[in-house]
């Protein structure tokens, strides 16, 4: 098959669910941009959520921020709702792939995934959240399996710069690569950056319920994963240390990025019997005055998040406890404008010819992605390419549906050259 394609019963490629969401209208915004390059014209498209009149306006907006009035009569609004079975049913028998924009998706997420895998519709979705993706994994892969259906999770900012840079990086080294190191760095302008306060949320609920991310895992029963080489070093016991590599102050990345390339990694060793590649993420934050801010927001964000009073007073708050990094508002244009990404990737391994099992790595690689602001610019154009891989590529992905990290599903296809060529690029560069 070349192409996933659409039927009289299941009229629309993409159905971008939560379109009228603060990550959503952006999404709406990039598929319309996307739609419009020329080959992907008969892309047929619809957005979907609650409100039929929230939905409209988000069109109007995305139909005036692009000078495309057609917007206006071309794309349908389909009315579904978490909260209602049957509306999520039938939204998804209409949709080769549904873009889930709607979170948190430890409450929202999993009856849009039980309906995509009942229905016979594809789900993707850009959580950051390890408990969901993994949980998702746990519940619904095999039944997934059975239906044909791809569950593609992480699919914005978290995590598909870190699961395919490090694929890359992979790729780039002539030799065995068993690890990497990958360090996070932001770029804004003179207004500054924030972050819309649903990522503070998921933040803030997911520290709550780290218990249950364990417990979740042992249901997995996994081995531990095969160390080729030498093991990787934590950097250091305390969490914040000055790092040679960027230059500045650094912290261990706590987002999703870890848990999934692990998962990516397990997987290709599992099925594909690949090396796996040890995985460490850190991220800068530059000078001390930051991280006296930093220091600071963590010590009440961690006393505050063990009760339930300290996480409404942070959820009530968002811009007072993150010294403005989050808010209700969100970033503006100008912000967004401004704002961009660098992954430094600093991997090791064993060149052509060296055996993994004796001696130190003697080969070092550096590669970089890099691209624009990572939550609303960055996540539409990762989750839009991985969309369309998705959608042009079926006989690139792993044999069986399932559910899949992005690295997992992609590995085969062309999604990093697709990603380069719409403005978050792979390159290879020397090791610092």
């Amino acid at each position: 098959m070349a192409r996933f394609e659409t039927t009289s019963s299941r009229p629309y490629h993409l159905v971008i669910f939560g379109a009228s969401g603060f990550t959503g209208q952006f999404v709406v915004e990039e598929v319309a941009r996307t739609v419009s390059e020329g080959p992907q014209g008969t892309l047929k498209w619809a957005v979907a959520g609650r409100s039929k009149q929230k939905l409209e306006k988000v069109v109007e907006q995305a139909a005036g921020v692009l000078g495309k009035p057609e917007l206006r009569s071309e794309v349908d609004i389909i009315v579904a709702d978490v909260a209602e079975p049957d509306s999520l049913a039938s939204m998804c028998k209409q949709a080769v792939i549904v873009l889930n924009c709607v979170g948190p998706y430890r409450f929202f997420g999993e009856p849009v995934v039980k309906a995509c895998v009942e229905n016979g519709a594809h789900h993707m979705d850009i959580s950051g959240e390890p408990q969901f993706l993994e949980g998702m994994q746990l519940n619904y892969n095999s039944q997934a399996a059975e239906k044909g259906v791809y569950v593609i999770g992480s699919c914005g900012f978290d995590s598909i710069p870190a699961d395919m840079g490090v694929l890359y990086t992979r790729d780039q080294f002539k030799g065995v690569l068993t690890a990497v190191e990958s360090f996070l760095t932001i770029q804004t302008g003179s207004e500054g950056a924030c972050v819309h306060d649903g990522t503070w949320q998921s933040a803030i609920y997911g520290f709550a319920n780290s218990q249950h991310l364990q417990s979740l895992r042992r249901k997995f029963n996994h081995k531990p994963l095969p160390t080729a080489g030498a093991k990787l070093k934590r950097r250091y016991w305390v969490p914040l240390f000055f790092s040679n590599e960027i230059q500045q102050y650094a912290v261990p990345f706590i987002g999703s990025d870890p848990s999934v390339v692990k998962r990516t990694q397990r997987y290709l060793a599992e099925e594909h019997q690949a090396t796996p590649v040890q995985y460490g993420a850190y991220a800068g934050f530059g000078g001390i005055g930051n991280i006296i801010k930093l220091m600071f927001a963590g010590m009440m964000f961690w006393f505050l998040v063990k009760f339930s009073f300290g996480r409404n007073l942070l959820i009530k708050y968002p811009e007072f406890f993150s010294f403005g990094l989050f808010t209700k508002a969100g970033p503006t244009r100008k912000q967004l404008e401004d704002s961009s990404f660098q992954f430094a990737f600093y991997g090791e391994g064993y060149t052509d010819g060296q055996d993994p099992s004796q001696g130190k790595p003697d080969g070092k690689i550096r590669t970089l992605v890099q691209g624009p602001e990572v939550g609303y610019v960055a996540t539409p154009i990762a989750m839009v390419q991985a969309a369309l891989t998705l959608l042009n590529e079926p006989s690139a992905l792993p044999k069986t549906g399932g559910v899949y990290t992005p690295g997992a599903a992609f590995a085969k296809t062309t999604l990093i050259d697709r990603l380069n060529k719409h403005g978050i690029q792979f390159s290879l560069s020397r090791p610092k």
